[in-house]
């Protein structure tokens, strides 16, 4: 066992491309969005600052869940598309489910705000912003990759 171990840590070929060791360390940026989204949705509504500026006036708040769900979704697909050696049509199919795992977890994070997070609520409008953002990384990611 020791012998095969040292094997492995003997073989430059593996140390010196990254890219051959574990497929998951190319998903690590897509978690921690992940997680960085789960930190801010956790966030107590008294502890996000009001914006009584233009901002309001385009949205803002919507413009940001789109950025913050569609970088998720760019996050997850791009190592698959550029990284993975897969047929196209299986890149394809996963490229679906995480838009659309995406959706269910802006779903959830409306769900999670409305019953947990203190002064915080569902907003559908919220929902719709992140589906907007994931449908353009989804695209974004198709059209310049495929």
């Amino acid at each position: 066992m020791l012998q095969h171990i040292q094997q492995l840590l003997d073989n430059k070929a593996i140390m010196q491309n990254p890219s051959k060791r574990s497929p998951a360390i190319k998903f690590i940026p897509g978690i921690a969005w992940f997680f960085l989204i789960l930190v801010l949705i956790s966030l107590p509504g008294s502890n996000i600052p009001t914006v009584e500026t233009w901002l309001n006036d385009i949205y803002f708040d919507k413009w940001v869940h789109a950025g913050l769900f569609g970088m998720l979704v760019f996050l997850f697909i791009y190592p698959i598309y550029k990284k993975m050696v897969l047929p196209l049509q299986v890149k394809r199919n996963w490229a679906i489910k995480i838009a659309i795992a995406a959706v269910i977890w802006g779903l959830t994070t409306e769900f999670i705000q409305k019953f947990f997070i203190p002064d915080r609520s569902f907003d559908i409008y919220d929902l719709a912003a992140d589906t907007a953002g994931i449908l353009v990384a989804y695209n974004w990611c198709r059209v310049k990759y495929l």
